[in-house]
C-alpha cells in the first residue's frame, strides 16, 4: 500500500495480535487490486451491551484512485459470532475483498455499465442468520448477506420489496454482492 495501514481501536484495549491479522489480512486485499492507496480500520468493542457479549464493529476504510470503498459492519445487526473480534474482523475483510474484486473489475472495464442490473424480490428473510435470498425474474434464488445491502438496513428489508442486484458466483452458487430496495427510502 503506498499509504501506511491505519488501525484504530475503541472501547477496548489495542492487541499485537488483532492489529497482526488485521494487517495479514489488508495485505491480502492487494492481491486482488495492487492500487489500493490506504487502509483504515477501526475495531470497536460496544461497552453498552450487558444482556448480552460484546459485539465487535468493525470498519473498513480504502482509499482507491478515485474514490473510497467503505465497509461497515454494525455491531447492533450482528449475529453472535460477532462476539469473537477475530470472526468479525474476517466478515469485514470479506465484504472489502469483494468490494475491491468489483472495482478491480469495473476500473479494468470486465464491467460493461450499460448491462442492465438484475430486478428481482425479496423471497424470503433470516435475520437471525443474517441472509436473505432475492427471486429472480427467470423464477431462480440468490442468496445475499446482510452485508450485502446498500442504501437501507437489512433490519428494514421486508418479503415482497423489489431490489436491483449485482450477482456473482459463490462458493455454493449465486449470491448477490450488492443489494439496493428500490422506491424505500431508509
Amino acid at each position: 500500500m503506498r499509504i501506511p495501514l491505519e488501525i484504530t481501536f475503541r472501547h477496548m484495549a489495542p492487541s499485537d495480535a488483532i492489529e497482526a491479522n488485521i494487517r495479514e489480512k489488508a495485505e491480502k486485499l492487494e492481491h486482488f487490486y495492487e492500487q489500493i492507496m490506504g487502509c483504515r480500520v477501526v475495531v470497536e468493542a460496544p461497552h453498552d451491551h450487558h444482556h448480552q457479549g460484546k459485539l465487535f464493529h468493525v470498519r473498513v476504510d480504502l482509499t482507491v484512485p478515485g474514490g473510497e470503498l467503505l465497509v461497515t459492519g454494525g455491531h447492533h445487526h450482528q449475529s453472535h459470532a460477532h462476539e469473537d473480534v477475530y470472526v468479525a474482523i474476517r466478515d469485514a475483510f470479506d465484504v472489502a475483498r469483494r468490494r475491491v474484486e468489483d472495482y478491480a473489475r469495473q476500473q479494468r472495464g470486465d464491467v460493461k455499465s450499460h448491462e442492465p442490473v438484475p430486478l428481482g424480490r425479496i423471497a424470503e428473510l433470516q435475520p437471525e442468520n443474517d441472509y436473505g435470498m432475492i427471486e429472480t425474474a427467470d423464477d431462480r434464488l440468490v442468496y445475499f448477506h446482510r452485508n450485502s445491502v446498500a442504501e437501507v438496513s437489512f433490519d428494514k428489508l421486508v418479503v415482497g420489496d423489489e431490489v436491483r442486484f449485482v450477482e456473482e458466483m459463490g462458493d455454493k452458487g449465486p449470491q448477490a454482492s450488492m443489494v439496493r430496495p428500490l422506491g424505500r427510502k431508509p
